[in-house]
């Protein structure tokens, strides 16, 4: 199933949860938001489906609703995993002052939850704080049941689902705080996320995703997740060793080569750009820049 977070075209307008019905409709779903849905666990996804089963109206345009992040404000921040592509991790070598070693642990960083922004929405530029903003196509994942010190052979059984993120970074900023990468990942509204959550039950080659970024329809990103370094299962035990998963948290699991700021020369975002980020089977993000 595909699950939406969206709000009426007015201003101050509540948010609400909805199931896709089809291509371009979906219908209203009765949980007070997207965390209340991943905490009801199989039996809530179950009612969903039968609820979807029994419907007999027509269903709600996508056009006519604000689509939202699927989480538009997570209580935590974001988990991300730097480095997870090995040929990201050649591309960045002449930027990083220490050696060029693969990681034998990932790497782990965070997003504020400030950062997170629609599927459609505008990406601020943030003039006078960063001048070289770029992209990086993610896979995310959701936790559905929550845990502390999971098991790889377990770690699958807490994915909820699935959605698309992009990891918009501020490079200068995030090199100058002694290569601690938080504050330039953590601008708002950097990172762009849904269009929503495909359910852990529809994906069952996570491990086999075409991920694409397209800069003003310019391929600029493409690549599959078969070639994460550091698998999903591996990802999720060492995070949740000593540290506790809760459902609704969000992993963003790396990014692929062709980050703009590895480009010879270097290329950033500038106003009026059209961001697209793809992932195939589960969505694709269409965010203007500035």
């Amino acid at each position: 199933m595909r699950l939406l977070t969206y709000a009426a075209k007015k201003k101050g307008a509540a948010p609400r949860v909805g199931v896709m019905l089809g291509l371009d409709r979906f219908m209203e779903l009765r949980f007070p938001d997207m965390v209340s849905v991943i905490r009801s666990g199989r039996a809530g996804l179950a009612k969903i489906r039968n609820a979807v089963t029994s419907y007999k109206g027509k269903g709600i345009a996508l056009s006519s609703v604000h689509v939202l992040a699927p989480i538009p404000r997570p209580s935590k921040n974001v988990f991300c995993v730097g480095w997870n592509y090995l040929e990201h991790f050649e591309e960045g070598a002449k930027a990083r002052p220490q050696g060029t070693e693969l990681p034998s642990h990932p790497t782990f960083f965070t997003k504020a939850p400030t950062t997170v922004n629609g599927p459609y929405d505008r990406i601020p530029l943030h003039a006078g704080v960063t001048e070289k903003v770029d992209w990086e196509v993610e896979l995310g994942l959701i936790i559905g049941r929550g845990g502390i010190n999971i098991r790889e052979a377990d770690a699958m059984k807490h994915v909820f689902g699935y959605t698309v993120i992009n990891d918009v970074s501020a490079r200068e900023v995030q090199r100058r705080h002694g290569q601690q990468w938080f504050k330039g990942k953590s601008l708002d509204g950097h990172c762009p996320m849904g269009p929503w959550i495909v359910t852990a039950d529809k994906v069952k080659d996570w491990w086999d995703l075409r991920v694409t970024t397209r800069v003003n329809g310019v391929v600029k990103q493409d690549s599959n997740t078969r070639h994460m370094y550091f698998k999903i299962p591996r990802i999720i035990a060492e995070l949740s060793a000593g540290l506790t998963l809760e459902p609704g948290d969000i992993i963003s699991t790396g990014t692929p080569a062709g980050v703009g700021h590895a480009r010879t020369p270097p290329e950033f975002l500038k106003a009026g750009d059209v961001l697209e980020t793809e992932i195939a089977g589960l969505g694709l993000l269409k965010n203007r820049i500035g």
